[in-house]
């Protein structure tokens, strides 16, 4: 079976399970919270303005703000700083330019293989994703998300922290499909207790959705759907009911998935109107449920294979 397939299997195959949602019921904003909110402050807060600039996530940001590595106009900045076009800002000595307001932020999709580790550089030697995108003019590579070792799918990766972090920081909720290959037969009670809520050691953790999409063999194929991306969510929880996933590949992250054509180890690059798709749907989800991208494929944009192929 190809995990990337939307076929359902026939046969013996199970509708999906999803966990009852509570009915949630809305509070009304004071008109104090609502004039507080709408006040306009001066500048843009330096961390927020650094990640734009594509330097690292504002978490990132936030670090070398404290570690003394920031300076504006040669004074040490401090988290929470706000910043003008006017100010000179300074990270480790090298003098950072405003991001421009109608420069799109690139986006790069990889088709990460097993066998390779989301990191800059490795203790162990392991091959890093790094070492096979394109180069970047001014800022660097940040990766939307992780994949562990043992882990293949689609990696998304930009020159841009806000767009970064909208799409990872969990009060945003994006969610993240996932083809899963688990051996063994699976009960319909141990499906519905893992879309319930199962404990474990970092917290409660659910999937939001799961289908049985057939098997050959001891192997069964599931597709599952979560909200968060805790480290190995996934396999931790099929690992809390006694099951072992022998395959995961993660097939969708938001309206973003896992080109058919894309093969592992290769890249493909949005098309500007893909990005700005991207970055009008990660300022209001809700107004575009039914997009999915890359919707154009350029020349440019073509699938590449950034290392000889093994």
């Amino acid at each position: 079976m190809n995990p990337r397939s939307k076929r359902r299997p026939t046969g013996g195959s199970r509708s999906p399970i999803r966990p009852k949602r509570p009915e949630v019921v809305a509070e009304s904003k004071s008109n104090d919270d609502v004039g507080a909110s709408t006040a306009e402050v001066k500048g843009e807060k330096l961390h927020k303005m650094l990640a734009q600039a594509g330097l690292g996530s504002r978490r990132a940001m936030e670090e070398r703000i404290r570690a003394g590595e920031v300076t504006v106009n040669g004074k040490l900045a401090t988290v929470g700083d706000r910043v003008t076009v006017e100010d000179k800002v300074r990270v480790v000595e090298r003098l950072v330019a405003w991001p421009q307001a109608d420069q799109l932020p690139r986006v790069v999709l990889y088709h990460k293989p097993e066998g390779e580790i989301v990191s800059n550089s490795d203790p162990q030697g392991r091959p890093t994703v790094f070492d096979h995108l394109p180069r970047t003019r001014g800022g660097k590579w940040l990766a939307i998300g992780r994949l562990d070792f043992n882990t293949s799918g689609l990696l998304i990766f930009t020159t841009s922290g806000d767009l970064a972090n909208r799409m990872m920081h969990p009060r945003f909720e994006v969610e993240r499909e996932y083809a899963v290959r688990v051996l063994g037969a699976v009960s319909a009670p141990t499906l519905a207790t893992l879309c319930s809520g199962v404990e474990l050691e970092d917290g409660r953790a659910n999937f939001e959705y799961v289908e049985e999409e057939g098997g050959e063999g001891a192997n069964r194929w599931f597709r599952v759907l979560l909200k968060e991306g805790r480290n190995r969510v996934v396999r931790r929880l099929f690992e809390s009911q006694g099951l072992t996933v022998s395959r995961l590949m993660r097939v969708r992250f938001g309206i973003l998935g896992l080109p058919p054509r894309l093969k592992r180890g290769q890249f493909m690059e949005l098309v500007g109107a893909d990005v700005e798709t991207l970055m009008s749907w990660t300022s209001e989800p809700a107004a575009h449920t039914q997009l999915m991208l890359p919707s154009v494929i350029e020349e440019r944009s073509h699938p590449r294979r950034s290392f000889a192929p093994k």
